[in-house]
């Protein structure tokens, strides 16, 4: 067991991270032509912390296909295809 193997808990983290701050980003946006943009920046401007929580969300995203792509590679790599148990 190598830190190959720490991806998947990693996947975990950041479902449970996309999950809580995109909850609280949607109890702050609105979807609605005219205020989409406004809301967004309320979030940014006028919410504690609002920004953070947005940019987090945003980089969030993104570190969870590097994880999910560095998971798929390592099972590919280890070959954890061929186990029958698996399956």
């Amino acid at each position: 067991i190598s830190a190959w193997w720490n991806f998947g808990s990693l996947l975990g983290l950041c479902l449970a991270l996309q999950i809580i701050t995109g909850l609280f980003l949607a109890m702050h946006y609105t979807s609605d032509i005219a205020t989409a943009f406004s809301s967004v920046a309320h979030i940014c401007r006028d919410v504690n912390y609002g920004w953070l929580i947005r940019n987090m969300h945003a980089n969030g995203a993104s570190f969870f296909f590097i994880c999910i792509y560095a998971h798929i590679a390592r099972g590919l790599y280890y070959g954890s295809y061929l186990y029958k148990e698996t399956w």
